[in-house]
């Protein structure tokens, strides 16, 4: 097992090293062809060799940004996707860069031209070290050991990546040890869900002491543990769980993050809050903003702001969740709605103070109540500013359950910081062209919102 994970990483790096190699040649080329030979005082030698390694260093930060490097990992459409982001962050950077060096004297066209032309072998890279992997790797072959039926919603998520995972068998926690551990054995990886703490204590020492791959269905406590620190003040172990958010300097830096991303974004968006406002306007005539009670930071209510994607009135029975075919948004609204223009007059509550670039997405109060009476750690979501884009937003889709959600927030608030808030703004633009994260919740009416919430309960 060990040797086949230390051959996969090789392949990776080999791959990885392929592609930066080729794109700093051909950056090598533009630049001392075309640029340098163009400046009023040209680089010599060791000058071009500075401009190479720092086109590299950021073709590098930008791809690793998008996960563009994770081969047998995401999709072969997910990782193309990394890969076009990844590019044109590198070579708009290096752009700016070079209009500096030069005085805004040189065309962008070079750049443009080099961007077309790796692409097109990034597109040839991604599928084929994806086939690759594939061959060379096949899906590995789990069992699921659980010990509550919600088990079957993970099953059923990771039985979507055939790809990746074969789910060959399942057996109950309350089945004999001797047997489970057996069973285990004849498989590649195991699965533990909604185990009791001192079953999945004992199958974790087996697992660890076996070499064998474990995933783990975590519960709200395990999350938290996650962001504690090491105290070594004794000779035995402690975790720190400090649970007291950013420090006052981390606070003031994301503050003003806040406030200069949002003033930069309005001006940048302002052409596309426009014509969206008058499409808008034309369609029926109706009011262009749509506004709304929402929780934010201490269950503060404020109100958030969208572009109208809805028929109106589209709440005259009482709130209710989008519907992944609902009938209710507009041909107007389903457009702005998948490239997430309807957001765009959010950054007006990030520039009040009201929400934040990253945190928990502000839920509506009614709503929140109905799921903390079956969930009450619902409410630890309120423990920092709500955000327009967070975990639950790049990892999750519209819909993902209430308790995952939950856990994706707390994922964040455990792990906050100011380069993790950049790495998910980075992350939200990807999901942008990923199609699948704007779905709706389930229009199966078997499927409510409380059912989810009471499943939940019964994991937490």
């Amino acid at each position: 097992m060990k040797r086949r994970e230390g051959f996969k990483k090789l392949i990776m790096f080999m791959a990885a090293f392929l592609i930066i190699g080729l794109f700093a040649y051909g950056f090598s080329i533009v630049w001392y062809s075309i640029y340098n030979s163009e400046m009023l005082e040209p680089y010599w030698f060791k000058g071009n060799i500075v401009m190479v390694i720092i086109y590299i260093f950021v073709y590098v930060f930008s791809a690793n940004s998008f996960s563009a490097f994770r081969l047998g990992y995401y999709r072969v459409t997910s990782l193309i996707g990394s890969q076009i982001l990844g590019i044109l962050m590198t070579n708009a950077i290096t752009f700016i860069e070079v209009s500096l060096i030069e005085h805004g004297r040189l065309s962008p066209l070079p750049l443009i031209e080099l961007s077309f032309v790796q692409i097109l072998f990034a597109v040839l890279w991604c599928i084929g070290f994806t086939k690759l992997f594939e061959l060379i790797y096949p899906p590995r072959k789990l069992i699921v050991i659980y010990g509550d039926p919600a088990a079957a919603d993970l099953v059923k998520k990771m039985s979507s990546r055939v790809d990746k995972y074969i789910i060959n068998e399942s057996v109950s926690c309350n089945e004999d040890m001797g047997y489970i551990k057996e069973r285990i054995l004849a498989h590649e990886a195991v699965i533990i869900s909604d185990v009791p703490p001192k079953v999945k204590s004992e199958l974790m020492k087996f697992t660890f002491s076996m070499d064998i791959r474990t995933y783990i269905n975590p519960k709200l406590s395990d999350i938290m543990i996650r962001g504690a620190d090491e105290c070594n003040l004794f000779d035995t172990p402690l975790l720190l769980c400090r649970n007291d958010g950013l420090s006052f300097d981390q606070r003031f830096v994301k503050r003003l993050i806040d406030i200069l991303l949002s003033l930069i974004m309005l001006i940048i968006a302002s052409p596309i809050m426009l014509v969206t406002a008058l499409a808008i306007k034309l369609y029926d005539g109706g009011p262009v903003f749509y506004s709304q009670d929402r929780l934010t930071k201490g269950g503060k209510i404020f109100k958030v702001h969208k572009f109208r994607s809805m028929i109106l009135n589209a709440e005259k029975h009482g709130a209710q969740l989008a519907g992944k075919h609902d009938p209710r948004i507009t041909p107007i609204g389903r457009v702005i709605r998948k490239v997430r223009i309807d957001e765009l007059p959010q950054l007006i509550n990030i520039l009040s103070g009201d929400m934040s670039f990253v945190g928990p997405r502000p839920e509506r109060p009614e709503l929140a109540e109905k799921y903390e009476r079956t969930m009450p750690e619902f409410s630890y979501r309120l423990k920092v500013k709500a955000g327009l884009t967070g975990y639950a937003q790049v990892m999750g889709k519209y819909n993902t359950t209430p308790y995952d959600k939950l856990k994706l927030d707390l994922m964040y608030i455990e792990r906050q910081s100011v380069a993790l808030d950049l790495r998910l703004i980075l992350m939200t633009v990807k999901t942008c062209f990923v199609p699948d994260a704007t779905e709706g919740v389930d229009d199966d009416p078997n499927t409510d919102n409380k059912s989810l919430a009471d499943t939940a309960a019964k994991g937490r």
